[in-house]
């Protein structure tokens, strides 16, 4: 088998807390076997914890993530080096031995507002590395085939339809599933019927098969309950949207999950297994 060179990527930001290694650890997942990823900061102060929680919310390893120094990699040659914040693009702005320098500016999640700064740090890289993919990989003559291999965030799902999402999304039975299932994990058709006030349940049911055919949630059967969650399979950017849509309108479910804490003879649960 013929040995795939890699390329060297490193991205620079003020603290290397957050911003640098939130794309570190994105760049590997999504395409460890073509680039050998690291990061720095100008003034390193630690990995934030708030990174980690973030980055395993979505199923990203963190395991060797640490804080370092731009002088750990004095005199090393990079293919790319990319600053993350204004600052360190400053004091970087002409980074020796580096191949191609790029100079991006995403906000500090540590002085963003609202209710998950992180999450919508880490969606907003994300997309900009599925962006630098694409674009490198066609100047390399990548064919489109591999492209998609690269870009595609879990080859498990490589024909999730985003019309088909975005869909799923219009009704307010099915949002609402979505939304109660990303704070709860898993619920089954008797508590979604209890958490939303509904006393159909071919018409709850009707739903849960939409997002099910739109592979948005998965079901496992357990005794003679049929629990539902979100599809553990579906790209990073889907659980994004379903996440920060979550996180950012609490007050569209705060009667759905009242109801539902208050609900008698709720179905025992046992830990999810595939």
């Amino acid at each position: 088998m013929k040995e795939t060179h890699k390329q060297k990527v490193l991205f620079l930001c003020t603290g290397n807390s957050a911003r640098s290694q939130m794309a570190e650890a994105l760049l590997r997942h999504k395409a460890g076997d073509s680039y050998d990823v690291f990061s720095a900061g100008t003034h390193p102060e630690g990995v934030d914890e708030r990174t980690v929680e973030a980055l395993k919310k979505f199923g990203i390893a963190t395991q060797d993530l640490t804080s370092k120094s731009i002088a750990t990699f004095e005199d090393q040659v990079f293919d790319f080096v990319i600053t993350l914040c204004d600052k360190a693009n400053s004091e970087c702005r002409s980074y020796p031995n580096a191949g191609k320098q790029l100079a991006w500016d995403f906000a500090d999640p540590k002085e963003r507002s609202g209710s998950n700064p992180f999450s919508v740090t880490l969606n907003e890289l994300n997309n900009r590395l599925s962006m630098f993919l694409l674009v490198e990989e066609k100047q390399n003559n990548t064919k489109d085939e591999e492209i998609k291999e690269l870009t595609d965030n879990n080859p498990h799902v490589d024909d999730f339809d985003p019309i088909s999402f975005y869909k799923s999304l219009t009704d307010d039975i099915r949002l609402k599933t979505l939304m109660l299932a990303h704070y709860h994990g898993e619920l089954c058709v008797c508590e979604l019927m209890e958490a939303m006030d509904e006393d159909s349940q071919p018409k709850v049911s009707r739903n849960l098969a939409v997002l099910k055919k739109a592979k948005v949630i998965t079901d496992r059967k357990h005794g003679k309950w049929v629990f539902y969650k979100i599809n553990p399979e579906i790209p990073l950017w889907a659980k994004s949207v379903i996440a920060q849509t979550t996180e950012n309108n609490i007050a569209l479910i705060n009667k759905e999950l009242q109801r539902l804490a208050q609900m008698q003879n709720r179905p025992d649960k046992a830990k999810f297994c595939d």
